[in-house]
């Protein structure tokens, strides 16, 4: 697991810092200061004059330089080309870009018309509009050639509705070779309007997710707790594919949608077959999952078979399909061509079990939150002359 957030170990500043989203460069890459870049000192590097803020690991530079903060050890892994944010006395720091991740997940908001029972990122209704501000900043800062995928997470993200869309153009206009991925629950689609000014943006690489709980109303409503859900959301849906949009389609298992993925597979193949691609995802135990851990947990091992049916009916459709957020010694060995290690770095954690795996480097792995409910089948896999492995997928859109 990597660390996103730290206390600076200590600042140095002339004023409170009048913008708080930087761009880290190194002197041997420097090429001038300018706005929105702070200049990273590390293993004895000597500051050069002209930037607003310097970022560094020597503790004996404060006081020395202008404006100063020195990074607590479990944020000493950044680079030229990362992007730190500050608290405004420099105290309270935060990553919110990696370059060498394989993807960012950028938070817009955390208010939601949606109360999903497992929901990760419970909804708050405080105004926090300043998460979408942080964003425009961010990719102002990328640089044109960025190819990392950019996602964009809640929350419900379509709530900001015209500034979503002016969020979206920039990355199509400053960094147009990122792939673009927005989470959303897909209901304001239904409006034709809202759905042609997603479109509007005409941008190939981009691709929105939006989930399907069921295969009719009554369980996918329950689900996401709101009534009329799931004939918005696949209106949406269709409304998007109607324009040429790219659409994937995510079904969490649990409990309450394990018995049915079958159906939800069937539903996906007979109404909705030219989605980009369908994602089966593995439980994330931390929000509401973990409030509702009785209505929602269920051992992966438990629905094995029936989640290899659903993929498989799928496949043999034509249609994309990946599996997410599992542990390939708990799915069936003929979907691990489909596991994809998808769980982002920064919070994923291995079982101390899985370090006698064979299989540890191709695996997913967990949530760091798995501490609060894992598979009782967590088990090494030992290589067996007669076991040809087949390949995993990486983490592609």
């Amino acid at each position: 697991m990597i660390s996103l957030r730290g206390r600076a170990v200590a600042t140095c500043l002339e004023a409170p810092l009048s913008r708080t989203t930087w761009m880290l460069t190194t002197p041997e890459r420097a090429t001038g200061a300018r706005e929105g870049n702070a200049l990273l000192l590390a293993n004895g590097a000597s500051p050069l004059p002209g930037y607003d803020l310097y970022v560094g690991t020597d503790e004996e530079l404060w006081g020395s330089i202008g404006n100063y903060i020195a990074l607590p050890r479990q944020l000493q892994y950044l680079t030229a080309g990362d992007v730190l944010t500050t608290s405004v006395d420099g105290t309270r720091l935060r990553v919110l870009w990696r370059h060498r991740a394989r993807q960012n997940s950028i938070l817009l908001t955390e208010r939601c018309n949606h109360m999903c029972l497992m929901c990760s990122q419970p909804p708050k209704p405080n105004n926090d509009d300043w998460l979408i501000d942080q964003a425009f900043e961010l990719i102002r800062l990328l640089p044109p050639w960025t190819s990392t995928e950019i996602g964009f997470t809640g929350g419900e993200p379509t709530l900001y509705g015209e500034r979503l869309f002016a969020l979206l153009r920039l990355c199509r206009n400053l960094v147009p070779q990122a792939p673009v991925h927005t989470l959303s629950n897909g209901r304001f689609f239904s409006n034709d309007e809202f759905a042609a000014g997603y479109a509007a943006v005409d941008n190939p690489n981009m691709m929105i997710g939006i989930p399907i709980y069921g295969s009719e109303p009554t369980l996918h409503d329950f689900v996401v707790q709101s009534k009329g859900a799931f004939d918005d959301t696949v209106s949406g849906i269709l409304n998007l594919v109607a324009r040429g949009q790219r659409v994937e389609i995510r079904v969490v298992v649990h409990k309450q949608t394990a018995p049915h993925l079958v159906e939800i597979a069937e539903f996906i193949s007979r109404n909705l077959p030219f989605v980009e691609q369908v994602v089966f995802m593995g439980l994330e135990m931390i929000g509401f999952a973990r409030a509702n851990i009785d209505d929602i947990w269920i051992d992966p091992v438990d629905y094995k078979e029936i989640l290899y049916e659903a993929v498989t009916l799928l496949d043999r459709k034509g249609i994309r399909t990946l599996v997410y957020n599992h542990q390939l010694c708990v799915i069936d060995r003929r979907l691990w061509p489909f596991a994809v290690r998808s769980i982002s770095d920064w919070k994923n954690e291995y079982h101390p079990e899985c370090l006698k795996c064979s299989v540890l480097h191709d695996c997913g792995g967990f949530f760091f939150s798995a501490s609060h409910r894992f598979s009782d089948h967590i088990r090494a896999i030992t290589p067996r002359q007669d076991d040809s492995q087949p390949a995993l997928l990486t983490l592609t859109h």
